[in-house]
């Protein structure tokens, strides 16, 4: 949370050993420490903002680039050369790493043939071959960074008959300092030849590469690190039921995991195992436990075939591994022959006690695709999310992200985008696209689940279907922690949305409103709040004039709304008039922890039309009281002495109230 703080801002850059295996044990065996799975540490960076790279020699690489140039707005990289090969090199570094080559517009390719030699290599890279001055390449140059098709520029020069380095460079320095807000690398081979120019190049803040891939793959980090800064403070869509679940909830899956604990079992069945990832909105394929072979005929017949029947059992997971899966059981006699077969097969394999009876399942029998969801436990990160394609040979296929939860709509489309499987979930082929809202919703929620279940240790939906017309977890097996203490039970390494602050109030006058904790989602809301406060609330907020196209800023709201819970708590206030109305966000108050201290310091603003209407005080008592369950020392904050409103709310709540001596400010503080 500290680094996603100042990675907007600074960047911050990671060499961390230990992708192999082997590194991974000499690291643990020198220092003594964990080094957790390292794609769940690439997971945990990509989440703060920070930008890891695989060498001492690209650690220094991305630090002059990022400190050097501006962020590329995309992948798309424009190359002037004087030497085809040194290009070539490049593009398939670029390529390789995710980048495109810019496809430059037919005006400018149209500029660029009037202004080349006719040889010229008519694309990008753009070729000005061996024999080109400054003032070509320059031409070229300033044409190609011009494209709004290109995200940023490589410059790359070799030393020939007719190159004048010093020269070359000047003419790309005067242009870099008109680059329209876009990047420019150069890489100037030669050694010594191109000394001069490579000094002018560093003078100017033009970072230099001796060689052109390197040059291409410093232009991939830089992108995508852009990119994922981006993602991080783009608005989630507005999701029902997340943070609250849409099924039963942490109440229902409570009584399951207690019950199987009670009975000392950590394995819980597949009906048990369906009923929970329900509780939390997550459709299922509702599975029917049976305990005879009459009562699997009808059970089947009641649903109607084809079925699926599969083993019941509190001690095995893998059902297929044991002969367990039985599927497209079209009648009555196949629906006997199936029951017989998995008993045998159990009894034979494992031993019959393994084997409690079956459950019976309808089968899905439109196109889909295949996919897994899944939790288990990291080392340093505790429980994280796993994603990709599914089905029998998902070990083999591995094609899967990692995660941490809990995720917004943002973060969960971005996870799936890791994967190969992601152009397939998009449609093609003769295949409807999956309806990619409601796979993030899923996602959400299951997020939810694994961030709010403590007991659970291992979680897999294997395989969830999705198609166009409906998904549904298709099987599913959780694993429970042993009889540890809760207390010792491995926690998220992000904190969950705090459901229990969400309460509702009426004020005095009769009107309904609801306080919860502010998310992600909230920046629209959060827009229109502010287009309703009066200059006086916000100098007396902010202590000073904040115009409102700043207090607009998209950076700045998303940063307001996408909070770390355990370094701030902002709670809002909400009125609606019925379920079908718009939403209003009324006020808003803040408690901000200081860094390594047990206190926090409170803000509030409400809403002219609704001061003195009872919402501040009903918002400052609920901070206060979480405050105390937070286990903070104390509370403070400050307000503009003429503020008699924010006087009354603090004297009634029980705060202390200093002026400071000479000043307009009152400082008011509350010892927990």
């Amino acid at each position: 949370s500290a680094a996603r703080e100042v990675a907007f801002t600074k960047p911050i850059i990671v060499v961390k050993a230990g992708r192999t295996e082997a590194a991974a044990k000499a690291a643990a065996s020198h220092t003594g420490a964990l080094t957790g799975s390292d794609a769940v540490m690439d997971a945990a960076f990509r989440r703060a903002g920070v930008l890891r790279v695989d060498s001492i020699e690209d650690l220094f690489d991305r630090a002059e680039v990022l400190g050097k140039q501006p962020r590329p707005r995309g992948p798309r990289l424009g190359i002037v050369t004087n030497a085809g090969g040194p290009a070539a090199l490049a593009v398939d570094c670029l390529v390789g790493g995710g980048g495109e080559l810019a496809s430059l517009s037919p005006q400018t390719l149209a500029e660029l043939d009037r202004a080349l030699p006719a040889h010229w290599s008519r694309g990008n890279p753009v070729d000005v071959l061996g024999d080109a001055d400054e003032f070509r390449f320059a031409q070229a140059a300033e044409l190609v960074l011009r494209d709004p098709a290109t995200d940023g520029l490589l410059v790359v020069l070799t030393p020939q008959a007719m190159t004048d380095p010093l020269g070359t460079a000047e003419k790309i320095r005067d242009l870099a300092r008109n680059a329209g807000g876009k990047p420019v690398l150069a890489s100037w081979m030669g050694g010594t030849a191109v000394e001069a120019g490579l000094a002018c190049l560093n003078e100017a803040r033009i970072p230099t590469f001796p060689y052109p891939d390197r040059a291409a793959s410093a232009f991939n980090d830089m992108w995508r690190y852009s990119a994922n800064l981006d993602a991080l403070y783009e608005t989630p869509e507005w999701m029902e039921g997340a943070p609250t679940p849409a099924g039963g909830g942490p109440a229902e899956v409570q009584q399951i995991i207690s019950h199987a604990r009670q009975h000392q079992r950590v394995i819980l069945t597949e009906y048990e195992s369906k009923a929970i990832l329900a509780a939390y909105g997550i459709p299922v394929v509702e599975a029917w436990p049976v305990f005879s072979e009459d009562a699997a005929v009808a059970a089947a017949t009641k649903i109607g075939f084809p079925v699926a029947l599969k083993l019941h059992s509190e001690t095995i997971t893998h059902k297929s591994e044991v002969g367990g899966v039985r599927l497209n059981i079209r009648d009555a006699a196949e629906a006997r022959a199936a029951w017989h077969a998995i008993r045998r097969a159990v009894t034979d394999k494992v031993g019959e006690h393994h084997f409690l009876g079956v459950t019976v399942e309808r089968m899905l029998l439109s196109e889909g695709i295949e996919l897994i969801l899944g939790s288990s436990l990291d080392a340093q990160f505790g429980p994280v999310l796993l994603f990709g394609a599914g089905g029998r040979w998902v070990e083999v296929t591995r094609d899967r992200a990692v995660g941490l939860p809990p995720l917004t709509s943002t973060l969960a489309r971005n996870l799936m985008k890791q994967t190969r499987i992601y152009p397939a979930l998009k449609g093609g082929r003769g295949q409807a696209a999956v309806k990619m809202g409601a796979l993030e919703g899923v996602l959400v929620r299951f997020s939810q689940l694994v961030a709010e279940q403590r007991w659970i240790k291992e979680i897999d939906i294997n395989p969830l279907f999705v198609g166009a017309e409906r998904m549904a977890a298709l099987d599913a097996r959780i694993i429970l922690h042993d009889a540890s203490p809760e207390a010792q039970l491995p926690a998220v390494a992000i904190r969950p949305y705090p459901s229990r602050y969400t309460t509702s109030a009426t004020l005095a006058d009769g009107t309904p409103i609801a306080i919860r904790s502010i998310r992600a989602e909230d920046e629209p809301l959060l827009q229109r709040f502010h287009h309703t406060l009066s200059d006086q609330s916000v100098y007396q907020r902010y202590l000073t004039v904040f115009p409102l196209e700043q207090r607009m800023a998209h950076r700045r709201l998303a940063r307001l709304c996408f909070i770390y819970y355990d370094r701030e708590v902002a709670l809002v206030a909400i009125h609606q008039d019925s379920p079908t109305d718009e939403p209003e966000l009324i006020a808003v108050a803040r408690l901000h922890k200081a860094h390594g201290q047990n206190e926090a310091e409170l803000a509030v603003v409400v809403a002219d039309r609704w001061q003195r209407r009872g919402v501040g005080s009903r918002l400052l008592a609920q901070l206060v009281v979480i405050a105390r369950e937070e286990k903070l020392v104390r509370v403070t904050g400050v307000f503009l002495a003429e503020n008699a409103g924010m006087r009354r709310l603090c004297e009634h709540a029980g705060f202390k109230i200093r002026r400071r001596p000479g000043e307009q400010i009152c400082e008011v503080t509350m010892v927990l």
